[in-house]
């Protein structure tokens, strides 16, 4: 099912070559054709969102009515709402306990200085329609947003005939304020710009098609957005006492998603490897996406038996993946030499679905090898902080002739003289 090669220097170079390939950026006619639909919803404003809506998706764009999420709340099995609502609650509690707060302390030169923390304004969260219908996400979006305190949440999904319950319950138990059809580039536009009913905000995230993402890209500027995702990836560094079935799982768990995703195992076991490969043809088999997991594991993943796990975890931070699974005998001391990753999950009994869905941390994490720089979504992403600065005459004025002198140094000179000034106003008072 996946190629096994021995890590020589060579070999597993080629294989992270054809990841970062395989999450090039869109090309050249998405771009153009979503540049277009961006400066048309620019210049027009809402009916070229509404052409735009009728035309891709044959509905103009509407806004859903609370009462509709309620509906969907209750057509939901309960099974699924108590999933959905304990998820909520471990995301809440996750990033309450992280959140930056704001604060003040004494400078060294006796002033007051810190931070104020406020939460954004306004934010968009994408929701893709049709088949790709993901409630976790909108949890995963959301609910850090409420947390962060951001005063109005707006998403958007494609006006599909049906919309999906499922979403629509998520967006009530995380608190969206407002739930708006319209999809696409021209939806991405709409929010970056503003358009009719459709307000403008200060952050987009969520996933989308390459028309999303190529919009989201192009928007980011006049708005912030989370990141441009690539097809996802799964990396597990496995020893050999780890369980085989275990392992084959979890490299599939990510499979499914794209035909590009990324399953790699990186061990020091050969004899594992070969027992992986065996159980991942065992389960595909009996799995619903099969297809897609078969064109994953054959032209985007791979086992690389290493010489040791050192070599392994040095490896995997070159990498930089989006989920890394430390499926060994103590992966907990390993665990201080990772460097790069979006989410770490430790152990046999720490599957990546289950930060996918329910233990609270973020499933929107950086990709292709974005790790390097880029963080997980939290709360956080919704901040923004302002600084605070608070001198009084006492203590500016020991520091007054060295502002002068740096000012000076710059030629700024009206920089100079707003401290001076204040001086010589005493003096002569």
């Amino acid at each position: 099912m996946i190629p096994i090669v021995i890590a020589n220097g060579t070999a597993e170079q080629e294989i992270i070559a054809a990841m970062r390939a395989r999450a090039a950026g869109a090309n050249q006619e998405i771009i153009q054709a979503v540049s277009a639909i961006m400066e048309k919803v620019r210049r027009e404003g809402f009916p070229a969102v509404a052409d735009y809506s009728e035309r891709f998706d044959r509905s103009a764009p509407y806004e859903i009515p609370q009462n509709r999420l309620d509906e969907a709340y209750a057509a939901c099995d309960p099974t699924l709402i108590a999933a959905l609502e304990h998820a909520a609650s471990n995301i809440r509690a996750y990033n309450e306990k992280l959140l930056t707060r704001s604060a003040e302390w004494a400078s060294p030169d006796g002033g007051v200085v810190g931070r104020v923390v406020r939460g954004l304004t306004r934010v968009g969260i994408y929701v893709p329609g049709g088949t790709a219908a993901y409630p976790s996400s909108v949890l995963m979006n959301a609910v850090p947003a409420k947390v962060a305190g951001v005063e109005e949440i707006v998403m958007v999904t494609p006006p599909t005939e049906h919309l999906n319950n499922a979403v629509l319950a998520a967006a009530k138990i995380a608190g969206v304020d407002r739930v708006i059809a319209v999809g696409g580039a021209q939806a991405v536009a709409a929010l970056t710009y503003g358009a009719g009913f459709i307000p403008k905000v200060d952050k987009l995230v969520g996933p989308g098609n390459a028309y999303v993402a190529a919009a989201k890209r192009l928007a980011y500027g006049a708005l912030d957005i989370d990141m441009v995702a690539g097809p996802s990836e799964v990396l597990v560094i496995a020893d050999g006492s780890a369980n085989p079935c275990y392992v084959a799982a979890d490299l599939l768990s990510q499979a499914e998603h794209d035909k590009l995703a990324s399953a790699i195992l990186l061990t020091d076991s050969a004899s594992l490897a070969q027992a992986v490969d065996r159980e991942l043809a065992r389960q595909t088999a009996l799995l619903s996406r099969s297809e897609i997991m078969a064109c994953s594991l054959r032209d985007f993943s791979c086992a690389i038996v290493c010489a040791d796990l050192n070599q392994a975890v040095a490896l995997a931070n070159e990498i930089a993946p989006e989920h890394l699974e430390l499926m060994t005998e103590q992966p907990r001391a390993l665990l201080p030499a990772v460097k790069n990753a979006g989410a770490v999950f430790l152990g046999a009994w720490s599957p990546e679905p289950l930060g996918d869905y329910l233990a609270g941390p973020d499933h929107v994490l950086p990709t292709s090898g974005t790790a390097r720089f880029f963080s997980p979504l939290s709360a956080d992403s919704f901040l923004k902080t302002m600084s605070i600065i608070e001198y009084s005459r006492e203590t500016l004025e020991p520091i007054k002739d060295e502002i002068i002198t740096l000012a000076q140094s710059e030629l700024l000179t009206a920089h100079a003289n707003s401290i001076q000034v204040r001086f010589a106003q005493s003096e002569q008072n």
